[in-house]
């Protein structure tokens, strides 16, 4: 099964869309994982979820790739990557917050499904929340923790 992309109006994708969809907020490091982890996002996060998922991306996040793919390095390389895969495979979402990790809890308030990240932190404050978090486990896998 592929992951499946499906644009939705702002305000279906407020409301935390339909039952069939499962939306997804990803941060910076989620989508730096294919190359600095060696994880293939998309393929784990058919395996987790089974279902339609709308891959969401704060627009704050956007701007930090940005900013680190000018960078040299490993990093550099993976945020280019990670820009890449958000402009071809995520729907860009503006936020209030202009702080990655504030826009991402912002998106997890909004009624999101869930958010993908391995930032211990914001997972903790995503967790504190009620947020559902899909972050590394092991060896290229990802696991959902409930909060």
């Amino acid at each position: 099964m592929t992951t499946q992309t499906r644009h939705r109006t702002d305000s279906e994708a407020d409301a935390g869309g339909d039952a069939a969809t499962t939306t997804v907020v990803l941060d910076t490091n989620a989508l730096m994982m294919p190359v600095e982890l060696d994880v293939r996002l998309f393929d784990e996060l058919d395996r987790l979820l089974a279902a339609n998922v709308d891959l969401v991306v704060p627009a704050p996040v956007v701007g930090e790739l940005e900013k680190l793919s000018a960078g040299a390095g490993t990093e550099g390389v993976a945020a280019s990557v990670g820009s890449d895969l958000a402009a071809d495979r995520c729907r860009v979402v503006d936020t209030d917050a202009t702080y990655a990790d504030d826009a991402v809890v912002e998106l997890a308030e909004r009624g999101f499904d869930c958010v993908v990240t391995n930032d211990k932190p914001l997972r903790d404050r995503l967790l504190e929340r009620g947020v559902r978090v899909i972050g590394i486990r092991g060896h290229h896998k990802l696991d959902i923790t409930e909060p």
